[in-house]
């Protein structure tokens, strides 16, 4: 009986495993085609009419190219800086003076400087040299020196001596700023020609 058994186990597995693949193979299979085969068949041909056969050939010499040149700015003139009383200003090129925007901390200091009484080129100094330092900006912090504020006081809390809203006051700043310049180089051109030389007022 384990015979028979065999037999029919025998016979399942042929029928299982066997046939099936011999149908399978008995199917004709595709022709295989190459990717080159498959490229080529689809590549466009151009045949050029006789009379171009004879053209010149293309020149890469034979174009030009045009730049527009870059117009020279006008120099500014230089105008040697007034005698300001005071501490190293003379030679120093003196920017030119622009009309502050009302309210803003240059028009706060533009008041200052005229109460001073200094002219337009002493405020056109003072522009430049807290645009410098600055940036006219009320909280202006150099982490490397500890310099605050628009003037760059270091420390920037020698400006309580003028008001305790020194961290945000733009009027107390500018009137520390003044007090100092005109105590140390007479005059804000006297700061910038010092600023100018050596990097720092």
């Amino acid at each position: 009986m384990a015979s028979a058994g065999a037999g029919v186990a025998a016979l399942g597995f042929i029928a299982a495993y066997i046939v099936p693949t011999a149908t399978a193979n008995a199917e004709p299979q595709d022709e295989v085609t190459s990717s080159y085969a498959a490229s080529v068949a689809d590549a466009q041909i151009f045949t050029a009419p006789a009379e171009l056969s004879n053209a010149n050939a293309l020149s890469i010499t034979d174009y030009e190219i045009y730049v527009t040149p870059t117009p020279t700015p006008e120099p500014e003139p230089v105008v040697a800086a007034a005698s300001t009383g005071g501490g190293g200003g003379g030679g120093v090129s003196i920017p030119s003076f622009v009309a502050p925007s009302p309210g803003t901390a240059q028009d706060i200091a533009y008041g200052m400087v005229a109460a001073r009484g200094w002219g337009d080129s002493e405020f056109s100094c003072l522009v430049a040299l807290w645009n410098k330092e600055s940036g006219w900006r009320v909280n202006a912090y150099n982490p490397y020196s500890g310099a605050y504020g628009i003037p760059q006081s270091l420390p920037g809390s020698k400006m309580a001596s003028v008001g305790a809203d020194w961290q945000t006051n733009p009027a107390t700043q500018i009137t520390w700023g003044l007090n100092y310049i005109q105590g140390r180089y007479g005059s804000p051109c006297g700061a910038w020609g010092h600023s100018q030389s050596v990097g720092w007022y």
